[in-house]
Parts: structure tokens; sequence; C-alpha cells
């Protein structure tokens, strides 16, 4: 245990370090669903391990003490002390984390939908009479369908090609559930913040998923890095918004992406991350049976 519980965090530190390149190997469907899908495992593995370090603190116990001095026992000493009140005192911490990240997620979600109040449950798309230029997808709930909403002011700064653009990008978002793997980067970052660049890199990796099938609806990648310069430039905003929004995240970025042939989808070059998702359960598994053996006869006394 005194390694493999360790094994985890720093497999973390290894997967927040490649993830910014996965998106420039892999195409970006492939990248953001590996990425995610290794986040949620490696935050979990996290958790276990520090939860597994704060167990120790078992065989500190009074009664545990008293019962091992009576029958002339040494005690188990897994990790040093201070290392599991550290851990004690960093779940509360992450506790805290994870809570505010559920809730933030949650009135998110809860303001979006306010915002499609009073329309036909068949409507997908909602114009908003506004000065704003805004543009984004509004996730669907149980009984209530996904949305896209624009401002009128987005709508009259693009040609009708431009438009096609826009909504298929958004549409994109709304039927690949991107916002649930936003979401799921997003908590699993809040309970481990080693991860904060695998989120970063997945929230940019979903609008570039976006930007491709939007791309592939439309037949002009030249067409889709117009409209996503157009909309930027009248956009002239600097925070995201609440939703996926259309140039939120990394416009330059994306745009230059569209100017050259999408990345392969390659299983070859992403499964080196999932890979290290599997690894960090692998070491938490590991620290488990290890932690188990050592308490065995404290366990089996009590």
């Amino acid at each position: 245990m005194r390694f493999d519980v360790y094994t985890p965090f720093l497999l973390s530190l290894l997967l927040a370090a490649v993830s910014p390149r996965a998106g420039r190997r892999v195409a970006p469907a492939l990248a953001a669903r590996v990425l995610a899908g290794a986040a949620v495992v490696s935050a979990a593995a996290t958790t276990w391990s520090l939860l597994l370090l704060a167990a120790t603190l078992v065989g500190t116990a009074a009664p545990v003490v008293a019962d091992a001095r009576e029958d002339g026992r040494p005690l188990p000493e897994p990790v040093p002390e201070a290392v599991a009140l550290a851990a004690c005192v960093l779940l509360l911490f992450l506790a805290h984390r994870f809570i505010g990240a559920a809730r933030a997620e949650y009135l998110t979600r809860r303001a979006l939908r306010l915002l499609c109040e009073g329309q036909p449950q068949d409507t997908e798309l909602i114009v908003a009479a506004s000065p704003v230029a805004e543009a984004f997808a509004i996730p669907g709930s149980a009984g209530s369908p996904g949305r896209i909403l624009v401002t009128s002011t987005m709508l009259g700064a693009l040609s009708p090609e431009e438009r096609r653009v826009l909504l298929a990008h958004e549409r994109a978002h709304l039927t690949h559930r991107h916002a649930r793997l936003c979401a799921a980067v997003t908590l699993a970052g809040a309970v481990n913040p080693l991860l904060g660049p695998v989120r970063h890199a997945v929230v940019f990796l979903v609008e570039r998923w976006a930007d491709e099938r939007a791309a592939a609806v439309v037949g002009d990648r030249v067409c889709t890095a117009r409209a996503l310069a157009r909309a930027a430039l009248t956009a002239g905003r600097r925070e995201p918004s609440r939703g996926l929004g259309f140039t939120d995240r990394a416009v330059t970025r994306r745009i230059a992406a569209l100017q050259i042939a999408p990345p392969p989808r390659l299983w070859l070059l992403a499964a080196p991350i999932p890979a290290l998702g599997a690894l960090t359960a692998l070491g938490a598994a590991g620290a488990t049976g290890d932690l188990f053996r050592l308490l065995e006869p404290i366990l089996a006394r009590g």
C-alpha cells in the first residue's frame, strides 16, 4: 500500500499532461470521449485512495491500541498518521468542492431551461429578440427536448449558409449530449484538482467536435470557419455563456483547425488515455488489498 495508494495521483498528473496533445492528434469526438472517461475513473480512484489513507487511522483508535497491547501484538502502520489526518482534511475539502460544482451545474441547467418556458414542446429553435449576439444549446431533460437559443442579432449577422453552420453546430451539442461530458469532467475536476487541464481539454474538444459535425453537414470547411469568425466578431464577448455557446471557446484555434484536414479517428493513438484511467483504478484496487491484509489482525480481533 505504501506505493500503490499514491499511484492514482501520479497517473492523474500524467493524464493532465497528455490531455492537451490528444486533441491535436486524434479526432475530437474520440479524444473527448476517452479523456472524459479516463478523468471520471481517475477521480474515483484518487478519492478511493484518500479514503484508504484516512481508513488507516483505525489502527490508532484507543480501543484498538489497548487490545493490541494486551495481546502483545505490533500494530501495522501502512502510512504515517500525519498523512492519514491530511487525507481526512483533504476529503472534507474535496467534498465541499464537489457539492459546490454539482450545485453550480444544477443552477446553470435550471436557468437555461427557464429560458424555454412558454415555448411549444416541439420547438427546437428559439429566437430571442436581443441586442446581444449569442447562440447556445440548452440540454434537454426527462420529458423535455433539447433546444437551441439564438438571438436576433446573431442571426442578422450571418448569411443563410452561415446560419446553417451555427444551427448544425448547436444541434451536434444536443445530439451527442456534450453537456453531459462537460458536466462529468467538471465534477471529476472538483474531486481531483489535478485533472483541471483534462477538463479544459474536453470542453475545447466538444466545441471542435461540433465544428467538425457542422462542416460535415454543410459540406464546406471554409464556410464553417467563416461563420465561426463572423459570429465571434459580432459577439465580441470575453466571458463564456452558461450554455455550450458557438463562440465561447478558443475561437482562433478552432478556425485554424478548420483550415486543415480533420485529425484521424485512430484508436491506436487514443488507447494510452483509457489505459491511464485503468491504471489508476488498478493502483487503488492494489492499495485496497494491501490495506485489508495489513489490518486483517485488527479486523479479526474486532
